[in-house]
C-alpha cells in the first residue's frame, strides 16, 4: 500500500512546487546529459522528481534524491523498491559527503529558504565534482549571488560563490507556483563552476577570513576593516584603495588580500 504524504512542516521550510509548467522550465535548466549524475535535493512530493527521474532514466541513469523529513524519505524508498527509478539519501544534505557520488554531478533542487546560505557554502565544497547546480531559491538570495561590485545586495555571499561559480538567473516563479504559498518569489539560477579554477593555490580559508573580516561592518573603509591585519600601504601596493568599501571591490581584489600574510589570527564565526 502506498504511503500517503505528510503535511508540509514549517521547521523544514517546505513549500512544495504545483505548477507543472513551472516544473518543465526547471527540467529543460537542469538538462541532463548521459553520464551525468543528477541528485536532487529535498524532492518533496515530486513534482520535479517524477519527470526528471524519468528524463534521467532514458538515458540509463538514476535519480539520486536527498531528503531529510523521514515520512518523505520512506515514502521515496518504497516508491524505489516498486521500481521507481532513484536512489534514495536519507540525510540532511549538509551532512552528505558530495565527493562519495564521484564526478559529473548535477545538484538540483528548490532548497529550504533557512538554510540557502549554509547549503551554498557546503556544496562548494566539492566544486571539483559538481558540473553544474541548478537551484530554486528566494529572489533575494539569487540576486544577492548574482550582485556585482558597487550594488546594494553585494556582499560576502556574492563574492564566495563568485569565486567559484559562474552565475545564471533562469526565471522568477512566482508564490502562487507553490504550496503553501510563501510569501516571498523565487528564482531559479544555475551555478557552474569555473574551470579552470582561476585562482590556484589560493588559501581558502584565509580567503574566506579576509571576505568575512572585510564585509563585518559594512561602513568602514577597507583600511579600517582590516586594520591590525592589513595597512593601508600595503593595500594601497596591491592596487586596491584603501579608503574603498568591501561592497566596491571585485573578487580578484579579495584575492590579492588573501595573499597577503595577516598579522594575525582573525576568528572566524563556526
Amino acid at each position: 500500500m502506498n504511503r500517503s504524504f505528510p503535511a508540509p512542516r514549517k521547521r523544514f521550510g517546505q513549500n512544495f512546487l504545483r505548477d507543472r509548467n513551472v516544473v518543465a522550465r526547471i527540467v529543460a535548466a537542469i538538462a541532463p546529459q548521459p553520464g551525468e549524475k543528477v541528485i536532487e535535493i529535498g524532492p518533496g512530493r515530486g513534482a520535479l522528481t517524477e519527470p526528471l527521474s524519468r528524463v534521467v532514466a532514458e538515458q540509463g541513469g538514476r535519480l539520486t534524491v536527498v531528503e531529510l523529513d523521514r515520512d518523505l524519505a520512506a515514502y521515496w524508498q518504497e516508491r524505489a523498491a516498486q521500481g521507481a527509478p532513484i536512489n534514495v539519501v536519507a540525510s540532511d544534505a549538509l551532512q552528505v559527503d558530495f565527493a562519495a557520488f564521484g564526478a559529473l554531478l548535477v545538484i538540483v533542487g528548490n532548497l529550504p529558504y533557512n538554510v540557502s546560505s549554509p547549503l551554498l557554502f557546503h556544496f562548494a565544497r566539492f566544486h571539483e565534482q559538481i558540473a553544474r547546480l541548478v537551484l530554486m531559491l528566494q529572489k533575494e538570495v539569487v540576486e544577492r549571488i548574482a550582485a556585482q561590485p558597487g550594488s546594494k545586495t553585494y556582499g560576502r555571499l556574492s563574492v564566495m560563490v563568485q569565486r567559484r561559480f559562474r552565475v545564471t538567473k533562469c526565471f522568477d516563479v512566482p508564490p502562487g507556483a507553490f504550496w503553501p504559498v510563501p510569501k516571498v518569489v523565487s528564482s531559479v539560477v544555475k551555478l557552474e563552476p569555473l574551470r579552470p579554477d582561476p585562482y590556484p593555490q589560493l588559501d581558502e580559508k584565509r580567503f574566506e577570513t579576509v571576505v568575512r573580516t572585510a564585509f563585518g561592518q559594512r561602513r568602514k573603509t577597507l583600511a579600517n576593516a582590516l586594520k591590525g591585519e592589513i595597512d593601508s600601504e600595503t593595500i594601497r601596493a596591491l592596487g586596491i584603495d584603501p579608503n574603498a568599501r568591501a561592497e566596491t571591490l571585485p573578487v580578484d581584489a579579495f584575492v590579492r588580500l588573501t595573499r597577503v600574510p595577516l598579522r594575525t589570527s582573525v576568528q572566524t564565526e563556526p
